[in-house]
């Protein structure tokens, strides 16, 4: 009797994945709600305003029992940084923007489909990303989760 096989996971032919620019990742979902931003983050992100980390924190972010989150404003869905569907700070976004679609949450099957695949239109397109790749990315997004607060 041979071994059994690993099961693959359902990228294992890769996912083709390119930023079509929608700005739909940039709208409050339910409990997508937050862009959630780590020291790091926060860091990159001062640098590219030109003010030091505690100022940018402190004009941008929220602290929350889960961590630094951006703050939302007021009747708005959408991030504060999405001008015309475009990211403002896209050089310097955080790690959870950087690692859409491909968070832990999202790498089964269903979850892909369901909220993913109909819901972003640059899921098909654009680079091939391997599963090396895919969780790599996932690993950074789930380290990321880890270092927020």
């Amino acid at each position: 009797m041979s071994p059994k096989q690993p099961k693959l996971p359902w990228y294992k032919d890769g996912v083709k994945f390119q930023c079509q620019g929608s700005g739909k990742c940039c709208i409050s979902r339910g409990e997508y709600g937050f862009v959630y931003v780590t020291a790091e983050d926060r860091r990159r992100m001062a640098k590219e305003f030109g003010v030091p980390t505690r100022s940018f924190t402190s004009k941008y972010c929220k602290k929350t029992d889960e961590g630094y989150h951006l703050i939302e404003e007021p009747g708005r869905s959408e991030c504060l940084f999405l001008e015309n569907n475009q990211c403002s700070v896209y050089k310097a976004r955080p790690t959870q923007c950087r690692t859409w679609p491909f968070w832990p949450e999202f790498l089964n099957a269903k979850k892909w489909r369901s909220e993913v695949k109909n819901f972003c239109p640059g899921v098909g397109k654009g680079k091939l990303y391997d599963p090396v790749e895919i969780e790599t990315i996932m690993r950074s997004q789930e380290a990321s989760d880890n270092s927020k607060k």
